[in-house]
């Protein structure tokens, strides 16, 4: 058994003691919810007063928060080979810094370039800190048990929304806008830097032994293979239509009538949902096969956001229909974790999650900037969610079509 050393300090015994560091899974779920309902989701919640007291155009403030995104999925990439090689420490502690300094400027902009600005250091912050790289710390510190450290970390991700859209509904009642970014901005560096930079020092291990072809076959190799691309290709057009619901969701609701706080209620609570569903995913891995659960998960995605446009109210069934698009949001989350795992094995994981996340992450960067003007020349929310419905069904049929081949 030799020693496995790493960059950061430190020595562990080989791969049937994995030293693993018992801090890391409380930190991570604390920064996962603390990181995505900060950086993401207080953003759907101010952006309406954003453009109010600005007089900035809403299809300019989407799209700088979109730069974010693409910039995130662009560097995600870089990230993701550092993971492979250095752990999770130094990349999440710096990226924590730079949120907090994204999140300052963002606050503190006089005009739309220092806007847009805020916003592209805030997509380095978020490849750094998201599900990615806390994906890539526990798929190497647990296996072969990720599964179950995964699904813990995304059960308290889940909680993002459910935490904070209400709370920076709250304080932007009370609050400018500015102001209300500056009080998220004390709270993210006040947990998240600590938190990643203290428990997160365990030596970082080799990959695990897996099979043969998880060793022999270049991570390049996987990346152009035909499985790869249709599984990147459904990825992103789901992702498309999720995450544009997400962000159109308070238009949406507004457009009907609902207030501020009445619509950040129905995003927050969707997040709920998502630590709901997110209990049910191993069962359905049990039964399923990778391909499968991919065809299943996205279709009810699609089913979920044709509710949202079929049904305007009354409220407490728009809680329910969110409660239940979280839950799919919530397996789709720990579908994309595992999917390198589940077909290429853990080698080459950051490399190959940050290639499949690239695409899926840009289309997540676009969709609410697209979902704004599409909502506009479609004449409505309405019937852009009729239109994502579709996306999303298009996507499981390519992944069944995929699964029918091989048959």
């Amino acid at each position: 058994m030799t020693d496995l050393h790493t960059r950061d300090g430190g020595a562990a015994t080989g791969s049937g003691d994995r030293s693993r560091p018992r801090a890391a899974l409380p930190a991570l779920c604390l920064t996962q919810i603390v990181s995505w309902g900060i950086v993401y989701y207080a953003f759907p919640v101010l952006n309406p007063q954003i453009t109010h007291a600005t007089g900035w155009p809403t299809g300019a403030t989407t799209a700088a928060f979109s730069l974010g995104l693409v910039v995130s999925a662009l560097t995600g990439i870089r990230i993701g080979r550092v993971l492979d090689h250095r752990g999770p420490r130094a990349v999440m502690t710096a990226g924590s810094a730079l949120g907090t300094l994204s999140l300052l400027v963002i606050a503190l902009a006089p005009n739309l370039p220092v806007f847009f600005a805020g916003w592209a250091t805030a997509g380095i912050a978020m490849a750094a800190t998201f599900y990615q790289p806390a994906f890539a710390a526990l798929t190497r510190w647990w296996a072969p048990d990720h599964v179950r450290a995964l699904t813990i970390v995304t059960l308290a991700g889940g909680l993002a929304s459910t935490v904070f859209a209400p709370l920076t509904a709250l304080l932007a009642d009370h609050l400018s806008w500015r102001h209300t970014y500056l009080v998220l901005a004390c709270i993210l560096a006040a947990l998240a830097i600590p938190a990643h930079a203290l428990a997160l020092r365990a030596p970082w291990p080799e990959p695990p032994d897996g099979p043969a072809h998880e060793t022999a076959t270049p991570a390049a190799t996987i990346g152009r293979s035909r499985p790869f691309l249709l599984l990147a290709a459904t990825f992103t057009l789901s992702a498309f239509a999720m995450y544009a619901v997400v962000v159109a969701l308070v238009p949406l609701l507004q457009e009907r009538g609902y207030s501020t706080t009445e619509a950040a209620w129905v995003l927050g609570i969707g997040g709920a949902g998502q630590t709901v569903g997110r209990t049910l995913y191993a069962a359905l891995a049990r039964r399923t096969t990778p391909a499968s659960r991919t065809a299943i998960l996205v279709a009810l995605g699609g089913l979920t956001t044709a509710a949202f446009a079929a049904v305007p109210g009354p409220y407490a069934l728009l809680i329910v229909v969110s409660i239940a698009a979280g839950m799919v949001r919530g397996n789709l989350t720990l579908l994309q974790a595992t999917a390198i795992t589940d077909r290429w094995g853990s080698t080459h994981y950051g490399r190959l999650s940050g290639l499949l996340a690239a695409p899926t992450t840009t289309a997540a960067a676009l969709a609410p900037f697209a979902g704004a003007v599409l909502a506009v020349s479609l004449g409505g929310y309405t019937t852009l969610f009729v239109l994502l419905a579709v996306l999303s069904i298009a996507a499981a049929a390519m992944q069944m079509n995929d699964l029918l081949g091989k048959n």
